[in-house]
């Protein structure tokens, strides 16, 4: 796709938005232009809209420095925040039917392609639908398992092969992308039934070995990484190597305090919304049932962890407080707070800071994939 189609493919997808919503010029225009920046992040050298950047994979580069947070957001960063404003509620509102945000999302997003030589392969993981995600170069039985955001109600291949294959390319590892069942039609637990599903399906069908796989995810698919392997611990499963949550959504009840200290300050979400995507999810289900919201699960056992998260989420505290009972339950569990950044800033890899919170999360697995590895 060259620049030009990828600025009338924006036009019009923001006129269709401007369309069923009445949008402003303004917004069209935001619209047009992050569909204009995604490509020509693409044609620089980028993976659709987890950006450019030279990613290091060398020995030193494999790596994790501890972390140092950053400056305050620069001034890409910035009008990139205000893009993503205007992206979640055109595509992510919860008031809207969840079959139009998961239309609204795979239109918006499918105009993102894979960068080229990527391998693409469908296969049923025991009886969820999957994609094998080979990003270009990687030959390895080395495995990320990666469970896709979207309130739990939307994400598809669509959406988030582009995020897979980063995370994937940055780790070098071959990705598996599951698509599971989604809410309202299908509640809790059926994405954590689905989770566990597919990993049994790697380990014991397939042949991986666990520790050779490590789980990755964002936003909802942050807390169902957690989910699946309390669930697998208590299964008796073999455990992951690692774990990877980026703006994870660990606690449905909605109790930190982030909640209302950041309402106002998330571009993406409000406290209300959230609500509304937790009932959504969970129908009569208990918000604090620890297969829903992790934050009240026995963490005990566990793989390392890291989770990365912005300071200006309303997300924020699920985070801290995951971390911090993990650490009291005896895992090895890091926490990058972001300053200044907002739900999942680390898929869209269009800013210096993106690209780089990615590199970490790629060192971070990489390096508990090849301590397993084959002499």
């Amino acid at each position: 796709m060259s620049v030009d189609i990828a600025r009338d493919r924006g036009t019009q997808i923001a006129r269709s938005g401007a369309h069923e919503r009445g949008y402003t010029r303004t917004q069209i225009s935001l619209t047009l232009h992050w569909s204009v920046a995604t490509e020509e992040l693409r044609s620089a050298g980028a993976s659709g809209m987890l950006g450019a950047g030279v990613i290091n994979m060398s020995a030193e580069g494999r790596n994790v420095a501890p972390f140092v947070p950053p400056a305050r957001p620069g001034l890409q960063s910035r009008v990139w925040r205000e893009m993503t404003r205007f992206v979640f509620r055109y595509m992510a509102n919860p008031a809207l039917p969840a079959e139009v945000r998961r239309r609204r999302m795979d239109r918006f997003v499918g105009i993102v392609r894979l960068p080229r030589g990527t391998r693409v392969e469908p296969v049923m993981a025991g009886r969820i639908p999957a994609e094998w995600i080979v990003p270009p170069g990687v030959e390895t039985n080395a495995v990320l398992l990666y469970l896709h955001g979207g309130g739990y109600a939307a994400g598809s291949f669509v959406t988030h092969r582009p995020v897979a294959e980063k995370v994937a390319q940055v780790a070098r590892v071959r990705a598996l992308l599951p698509a599971y069942r989604l809410a309202p039609e299908h509640r809790f637990p059926a994405a954590v039934d689905d989770a566990m599903a597919v990993y049994r399906w790697l380990i014991q069908e397939y042949g991986a070995d666990p520790a050779r796989v490590v789980v990755a995810g964002d936003s909802a698919g942050g807390g169902l990484t957690i989910a699946l392997a309390v669930s697998a611990r208590d299964a008796g499963l073999p455990l992951p190597a690692a774990l990877a949550c980026i703006s994870p959504w660990f606690d449905l009840a909605g109790t930190g305090e982030s909640m209302r200290s950041k309402a106002g300050v998330d571009p993406c979400f409000t406290p209300e919304g959230l609500h509304l995507q937790a009932r959504e999810y969970l129908g009569d289900a208990d918000p604090k049932h620890p297969l829903a919201s992790p934050l009240y699960a026995d963490l005990r056992g566990l793989p390392p962890v890291m989770v990365q998260v912005g300071e200006d989420e309303l997300l924020l505290d699920d985070a801290r407080r995951l971390v911090e009972r993990a650490r009291a339950a005896g895992v090895d569990a890091t926490l990058e707070v972001w300053p200044g950044l907002w739900h999942i800033f680390a898929t869209q890899g269009t800013f210096p800071e993106s690209r780089e919170a990615m590199q970490r999360l790629g060192r971070f697995l990489r390096r508990h994939v090849e301590a397993h590895a084959a002499p």
